[in-house]
């Protein structure tokens, strides 16, 4: 991964599972640090 991310902070909705999963994953392996928020 290119690491573009360092240093930003993301946030994901609806992260459970699915596409909001996937985006929050693409996110951290760009370097982000992530916070996702689900509802089970």
């Amino acid at each position: 991964m290119s690491q573009k991310l360092v240093g930003k902070v993301a946030v994901v909705t609806g992260a459970s599972k699915g596409i909001g999963a996937g985006i929050g994953k693409a996110l951290a392996d760009e370097g982000a640090a992530v916070v996702v928020n689900y509802s089970s």
